[in-house]
């Protein structure tokens, strides 16, 4: 028996692929707690 290493790519040993779907959400949802912060700091006033 061979003690060889095995090379797999990222991809396939996560058996799928990374959208990078945190590049938009992280924003977005950033900006909308702060309108929201925003909003209730102006109407509360």
């Amino acid at each position: 028996m061979a003690d060889e290493e095995q090379h797999i790519k990222t991809e396939r040993a996560r058996a799928g692929a990374t959208p990078h779907m945190t590049r938009v959400i992280l924003p977005v949802s950033l900006a909308l707690v702060i309108a929201l912060f925003a909003f209730i700091v102006l109407v509360g006033v």
